[in-house]
């Protein structure tokens, strides 16, 4: 398995800084920077599995914690300060990654987050947005607009979505995927937000996980520069 390497970087110009995990296996052809979701932080299970997993595939990942989880809070930041973040990131990556392209992306709120700073303005380097279940609307409730800044994203996006995501029905995912030039949407079946799938699938979250990075893997295989 590659080695996980913690380091720290600044988020802002007073140097507050926050942690990051970055794994880096021999001979990787991307560095993906990856953001948590909402409710846990950059060791949660799911991206940790999910890091192992890329590195097996020959992607390098940086993952790495917003202010509040880092300070100890549940209600996320404030949303510039959120952006500011994943740019933070991004240019840390940048540091890191030698030679290496980079993804950039996340599970849930860390990679709608990427898609809102990204649609801003261009992320120094990034080639291509993955999204870990991309949270379309409330679970519910069809809220609408949510993924219009979408349209200003000017890099190819692969969206990973869970048949059974509460967050992001697929009649709605579907449409707005089609309508994004460059856009690819890999549908996860039984695959909850978090991908979970049920027992009566006759497959494990272990193997969701692998599809997962399979995804990835033969999706940044298309890019070019």
């Amino acid at each position: 398995m590659a080695p996980t390497r913690e380091l720290r970087f600044p988020t802002n110009e007073r140097g507050d800084e926050v942690g990051a995990l970055l794994q880096r296996p021999r001979g990787a052809r991307w560095l993906l920077v990856l953001a948590h979701g909402a409710g846990a932080g950059m060791r949660h299970a799911f991206l940790e599995g999910l890091a192992g997993r890329l590195a097996e595939r020959g992607i390098a990942s940086l993952r790495y914690q917003f202010p509040y989880l880092e300070q100890g809070r549940r209600s996320p930041s404030p949303r510039p300060v959120l952006l500011a973040t994943v740019r933070a990131a991004v240019a840390a990556a940048g540091r890191e990654a030698g030679d290496l392209p980079l993804l950039a992306g996340g599970k849930s709120m860390g990679g709608r987050m990427t898609s809102l700073a990204a649609a801003e303005s261009p992320l120094p380097g990034v080639r291509g947005l993955v999204f870990f279940g991309f949270p379309l609307h409330a679970a519910g409730r069809a809220v609408l607009g949510r993924g219009d800044h979408l349209k200003q994203v000017a890099l190819p996006m692969l969206f990973l979505q869970g048949t059974r995501d509460k967050l992001a029905a697929l009649e709605r995912m579907r449409p707005l995927c089609a309508s994004l030039p460059g856009a690819i949407l890999h549908v996860v079946d039984g695959g909850d937000h978090s991908f979970h799938v049920p027992k009566r699938s006759g497959r494990s979250d272990a193997d969701a996980l692998d599809e997962l990075a399979d995804a990835v893997r033969d999706w940044s295989a298309g890019l070019t520069g």
